[in-house]
């Protein structure tokens, strides 16, 4: 269907033009007369256009039309999910300059991240659409009959994943591509066979119209039901709350905070049909500096920790925000502070990041044998949003007293924890709770005798790093970007890398079907080629 006029208050980016109003089904929708704006936050300034705040009716239909598309979605084949999400790929890029600098606007992000984050976003895209085409995910499984068996015959039983239904989708805020509309729960979801409606983050609201745009004009070309994606937009809770009650959505996305995932998580949970939620709510990201590589190369180890915890100025949910060091490591702590001092003031994404990062900056700062080791670590004092690196001091005796000071400050700030003793510092590992990484300092002689410490992270965490920093998740097959609760909603997912395809997916089991009547994944003669497990054994045949 034919877009609508723009509104009047429209706005030209790079010769582009925004509408403002909601993407639904292939068509631009506004019936609202409750409206919001970007704004920059290095500078503080409104962006146009005014953007349309989402109906429940808008809801309504955007959901709707995903339901409707949902038995084409996933009755088209691998090689046409595929073409699809390459596809969008390529209408991101081919958006060019606008949708780098729209974006460049909305976040306060320079041009090499913007740029390198939409590298991601469409590395993503076609890492699924190879994932599909490979065909293995669906985790196909056929035992045959046995009808000779005694004292009961087998019947023949053959099962794979199929998509789970339409998929509601929230953008984050602190990547408004590799997280948000076109992200990897977009990708993801759409590789299953799901259709997708997108919340976008409402302090991008520009860049989520630009890319979601793309999306229907890759829709549209590659011959998909105009439902497959759309996307709704607003600046209240409520459009979320809306999205995730409707009855046509079948499991949820979130990157975001604690609060906000466990709010739609519960939502989720009172409906008469629950469904899951897989939300990625933040986390500290323990680092654990173990005295040989502190010995052996402490100013490189202060040197990568104060690198990020500035990265992006601490807007990653892979910050790491507390850092264990023997006692008597104040060298390390005072040549890690005055790096972060001298560290330049960074933009943060919004004024309610800037606002909730100086809240939990003022709270440790408060909380009772926390020192400030950052004397300089005060906002910037110029226009919008700009903030400067924070770090703080404690004894391990302190944090289990205290575990509040364990609690995220989304931003650049971390705690240095000193530990007395190993049973200290095994004592502090077994009282964390769940998070998304945790990363390990050492030599080779000290992960043979720190091997328990590792055993403790393996229960705490979905990703441990040996030598390295958090910040930085790798896109590729063996990624983990999940962990225990709080950190996610479901710890056997991973929202980064090609498993989070099976968040999108249930299984179904076919009992005594002929092989004509059977889905190509699951016939005699494996016409796709993919692995399966039969008769409990992996192969092609």
């Amino acid at each position: 269907m034919p877009w609508l006029p723009p509104p009047a208050a429209g706005a030209t980016v790079s010769g582009m033009e925004l509408h403002g109003m909601q993407v639904i089904g292939g068509q631009a929708v506004a019936a609202s007369a409750s409206t919001f704006q970007a704004v920059n936050p290095a500078t503080g300034q409104k962006l146009g256009p005014v953007f349309q705040e989402a109906t429940a009716g808008d809801v309504d239909q955007a959901c709707r039309a995903a339901e409707g598309a949902f038995d084409a979605v996933r009755g088209k084949s691998a090689a046409e999910r595929a073409k699809l999400l390459r596809a969008i790929a390529d209408e991101i890029v081919g958006l060019g300059d606008a949708l780098i600098v729209r974006a460049m606007e909305e976040t306060g992000l320079p041009r090499g991240r913007i740029e390198g984050e939409r590298g991601r976003t469409c590395g993503q895209l076609k890492l699924f659409a190879d994932v599909v085409e490979e065909g293995s995910w669906v985790d196909a499984r056929i035992d045959r009959a046995m009808p000779d068996r005694q004292p009961m015959p087998r019947p023949d039983c053959r099962r794979m994943l199929i998509a789970i239904g339409p998929v509601a989708v929230f953008g984050a805020s602190n990547f408004p591509l590799a997280f948000s509309v076109g992200g990897g729960d977009s990708a993801s979801a759409l590789a299953a066979g799901c259709p997708v409606v997108c919340k976008g983050h409402p302090a991008h609201p520009g860049t989520s119209e630009m890319v979601a745009r793309a999306a229907q004009r890759a829709v549209e070309a590659c011959g998909f039901p105009a439902g497959t994606f759309s996307l709704i937009q607003g600046a209240g809770v409520e459009v979320g709350v809306e999205l995730v009650r409707h009855p046509a959505i079948k499991a949820v996305g979130f990157t975001g905070s604690l609060r906000g995932g466990r709010a739609l998580f519960d939502e989720a949970a009172r409906r008469p049909e629950p469904i899951p939620v897989y939300a990625e709510m933040g986390s500290t990201n323990p680092v654990f500096v173990l005295p040989g590589a502190l010995k052996e190369r402490g100013e490189k180890i202060a040197e990568g920790l104060a690198g990020s915890v500035t990265m992006g100025v601490g807007q990653f949910c892979t910050k790491p925000g507390l850092v264990f060091v023997p006692e008597g490591s104040q060298a390390f702590i005072d040549n890690a502070a005055r790096l972060l001092e001298g560290a330049a003031a960074g933009v943060m994404l919004h004024e309610g990041i800037r606002s909730n990062f100086e809240k939990g900056a003022a709270r440790l700062g408060a909380v009772v044998g926390v020192e400030t080791a950052v004397k300089g670590g005060r906002p910037d004092g110029g226009a919008g949003c700009g903030q400067r690196a924070r770090m703080y001091v404690t004894s391990a005796e302190n944090l289990a007293q205290r575990p509040e000071i364990a609690e995220e400050v989304f931003g650049p700030a971390t705690v240095a924890v000193t530990t007395k003793s190993r049973d200290e510092v095994l004592a502090a590992a077994r009282g964390l709770h769940g998070h998304l990484t945790a990363t390990i300092h050492g030599t080779a002689e000290d992960l043979i005798e720190w091997a328990e410490l590792v055993e403790i992270l393996q229960t705490k965490v979905g990703r441990i790093i040996f030598n390295g920093w958090p910040t930085g998740v790798e896109v590729n097959h063996a990624m983990v970007h999940g962990g225990p609760y709080p950190a996610t909603t479901d710890s056997r997912s991973t929202s980064v890398g090609s498993g989070a395809i099976l968040r999108w997916a249930r299984p179904v089991c076919w009992q005594g079907f002929p092989d004509a009547a059977l889905p190509e994944e699951l016939k005699d003669g494996n016409p796709r080629g993919i692995w399966r497990r039969v008769e409990g054994k992996m192969g092609r045949e």
